[in-house]
């Protein structure tokens, strides 16, 4: 059994969910614009090399500390069919299906909410899903910490080869498919590091050491 690691956002999605959380969350007001303005200052920050991965995860979750589990799920749904769903890649539908058809076994590795990407992995019948799991005391709300290690960076090599030992397979022999120059930890890894619509330092390393960059392409609006 082959494993097949799949990115979540930029990747098999044309968008960054995180980015449209935000604008959502401060729209319907369930959070501060201050708080927004937070958030796009750290994203801004690490995309600049200016604040690691680990970190913008770490302050992203504080902002959810004592909001009710039950409560972010329900937003999480409607947030999901509203401006996620529709946004899958032609290409990376395409792909899961080869290597469904191929025998192979799906798996989500993504720094995206549990709840997000549960729905997606749902959605495209994925065998796993590999994400960052936010952190839910005894009173049912959120502690404002992550569950485990943070899927992020060196943090996804992490997690994918705790699958690979759970399931009998390898990340040595895996495919794993992402967008991001942080990916660069399992993607030295796999045998088959593919660049999806890569940022411009995923591509520059992907060229040098030659491996796959493709396009995936832009969403066409699906139905149920």
């Amino acid at each position: 059994m082959r494993l097949a690691f799949f990115d979540l956002d930029r990747t098999l999605l044309a968008v960054n969910s995180g980015t449209l959380w935000v604008r959502r969350e401060l729209a319907l007001g369930n959070i501060s614009k201050r708080q927004a303005m937070r958030a796009m200052w750290w994203l801004a920050r690490y995309q600049l090399g200016f604040a690691s991965g680990e970190d913008m995860v770490a302050e992203a979750v504080t902002h959810i500390t004592g909001v009710s589990s039950d409560a972010l799920k329900a937003r999480t749904n409607v947030f999901y069919e509203a401006e996620v769903r529709n946004t899958f890649r032609p290409g990376a539908l395409a792909m899961v299906e080869s290597h469904r058809r191929a025998g192979d076994r799906l798996v989500m590795l993504t720094s995206s909410s549990h709840y997000l990407a549960e729905l997606a992995a749902a959605e495209l019948r994925f065998d796993a899903v590999l994400s960052n799991r936010l952190g839910i005391g005894s009173d049912g709300t959120h502690t404002g910490l992550i569950d485990g290690r943070v899927c992020f960076g060196e943090g996804k090599l992490v997690h994918a080869r705790a699958e690979a030992q759970r399931s009998g397979g390898s990340v040595e022999q895996a495919a794993f498919y992402t967008d991001s120059f942080a990916d660069l930890p399992v993607m030295e890894i796999v045998r088959t590091p593919v660049a999806v619509n890569p940022d411009p330092r995923l591509r520059r390393h992907a060229l040098r050491r030659g491996w796959s960059v493709v396009d995936w392409g832009e969403p066409v609006a699906r139905v149920a």
